[in-house]
């Protein structure tokens, strides 16, 4: 973070107008502001309709001044018509929000466009289409340093020799030196690694524990998008009620929800261990 900020001041402005000074000045303080978060994470918003499109926030701000190209490939197909028509130019939170007003909508067609653009958030539940990764390969300049975005995590990405990289930087591979880049040539997320010179190495085999690690960033996205959902719904749910459910309550409601699965699974696990133990006690038993 310290040496970001180094960075950002080292910038100069492209224009000595005074116009574009207050402008420059303003966006430094931005900036600056927003170092600290770099420790926990950015806030940005993609929007469907471009690589580089995203709602404009403070956020984005680092990235410009420091000329460092922001991508993502969460984009919409233009070959489906009725898809376009129903993610048009928003934003994902103005999307989400859409979905929820269309859901509660009298009128049919806004239902049926509300599970369109449903349908198109489940589809790409990855966060990266074909059509994206396309134009990622197209915007993408040859040995150009780049940012890419995807499942609320920013990584490193490269072109070389005609094809896209991502750093390597999952703590599993901090001891696995020959592997350093992973092609992105897919939406599934299985690319191969490859070593500082871009050549083929292998990945280590995963142990059986690898079973219990927590879940993917994929999987925990698909979650908080659920989790969002079911929020905003109980929030319109609470309408006809004397005030509307604040953020805490809201919170703990689905916190209860999740506690009460745990509690059911916890029961499911111990009653299956009741009956393994009894299974093993009957076949124990020696009958004389």
């Amino acid at each position: 973070v310290c040496h970001t900020g180094e960075c950002v001041l080292s910038v100069t402005p492209r224009e000595k107008t005074n116009a574009m000074e207050l402008n420059f000045q303003q966006n430094m303080s931005d900036a600056m502001a927003v170092l600290p978060k770099l420790s926990t994470g950015l806030d940005v918003n993609v929007r469907f309709t471009g690589v580089t499109d995203f709602e404009y926030t403070p956020e984005c701000i680092v990235f410009d001044l420091l000329n460092i190209p922001l991508y993502h490939g969460w984009l919409v197909d233009p070959q489906s018509p009725e898809t376009v028509a129903a993610v048009g130019k928003l934003s994902y939170n103005q999307l989400v929000e859409k979905i929820i007003d269309c859901k509660h909508s009298a009128d049919s067609s806004r239902v049926s466009e509300g599970l369109v653009a449903e349908q198109f958030l489940e589809s790409t539940a990855t966060q990266l289409s074909y059509h994206g990764l396309c134009e990622l390969n197209t915007t993408a300049k040859e040995g150009e340093i780049s940012v890419f975005f995807r499942n609320n995590h920013f990584s490193t990405m490269i072109k070389h020799k005609g094809h896209l990289y991502l750093l390597v930087t999952d703590q599993g591979f901090l001891q696995e030196e020959s592997m350093v880049w992973e092609s992105l040539h897919n939406v599934e997320g299985d690319g191969n690694f490859c070593n500082s010179d871009f050549r083929l190495s292998h990945a280590p085999e995963r142990s059986p524990a690898a079973a219990h690690l927590p879940p993917s960033s994929q999987e925990q996205q698909r979650q908080i998008d659920q989790d969002y959902l079911v929020a905003v719904s109980l929030q319109q749910q609470q309408e006809g009620a004397p005030g509307p459910l604040s953020d805490l309550e809201l919170a703990r409601q689905l916190q209860q929800e999740e506690y009460q699965q745990q509690q059911q699974f916890q029961q499911q696990q111990q009653q299956g261990s009741q009956q393994a133990r009894r299974r093993e006690k009957e076949s124990d038993c020696v009958i004389l």
